[in-house]
């Protein structure tokens, strides 16, 4: 998973909250192995989303706005997709057959469109 998807989860699971600041950008680029303008290029994509909070001198916040609405209907929906396949479990399916299962659904969910 991408650098900027990963953080964007980590803000709509609950990983990340309003106000929390994220890692330094010399920091994180060491510890990933990756260029630093690497990060600040996500970490701007990622302001101009809404998402962050860029304070200069300061540091990269996650945003207290826009992100609340959100990240609730995430944080139900994935309760929702844990309780689908907990049942699809208890029917006796693996993982990789629940896995086959919900892609081909969202591959003719979004065919359709």
């Amino acid at each position: 998973m991408q650098l900027k998807e990963q953080i964007r989860h980590a803000i709509e699971t609950g990983g990340l909250m309003p106000g929390d600041q994220l890692p330094g950008i010399r920091s994180l680029a060491e510890k990933l192995v990756i260029n630093p303008n690497t990060i600040i290029k996500v970490y701007r994509e990622l302001e101009s989303e809404g998402a962050l909070e860029i304070r200069h001198g300061l540091g990269a916040f996650v945003s207290e706005s826009k992100r609340k609405a959100k990240t609730s209907g995430i944080r139900d929906a994935q309760q929702l997709t844990q309780e689908f396949v907990d049942k699809l479990r208890e029917q006796g399916l693996r993982e990789g057959e629940i896995r086959r299962l919900v892609e081909a659904a969202l591959a003719h969910q979004f065919q359709r469109r």
